[in-house]
């Protein structure tokens, strides 16, 4: 194998292991619905009212392939838009919606996630 592409291997195999989560670690920080901005607000309105979407990919099937989610079988998670209207096209912000009713919320398109904890009636 030629130096260079020993180099790059390592070079890639360095870089992605310090971007990689424990599964404890995946999605430990948590956010409020009332922290959330506004469009994520909204969006996770729709979701619980199951629609109608503003972006076609909104509820396709989120793989967590960089397993910054707990691990679940695939389908379990799908992900829907959150407008930022400061850009043309989808924009990094995402909500992930687990089949038991567990949401995360990303803003930096799936590099971090934070868990939103919704309050409780008394």
């Amino acid at each position: 194998m030629p130096f260079w592409l020993r180099f790059l291997l390592v070079l890639w195999l360095a870089v992605g292991s310090a971007f990689a989560l424990s599964p404890d670690q995946a999605a430990s920080d948590t956010v409020t619905v009332a922290e959330l901005p506004r469009e994520a607000r909204q969006t996770l309105a729709l979701i619980k009212e199951g629609g109608p979407f503003p972006y076609d990919r909104d509820g396709i099937i989120f793989g967590n392939f960089e397993k910054r989610l707990p691990s679940q079988p695939r389908g379990y998670y799908r992900e829907y838009t959150v407008k930022s209207p400061w850009r043309r096209d989808r924009g990094p912000r995402r909500i992930v919606a687990g089949k038991q009713g567990e949401y995360f919320y990303t803003e930096d398109h799936y590099r971090s996630f934070r868990r939103i904890i919704e309050s409780k009636q008394p």
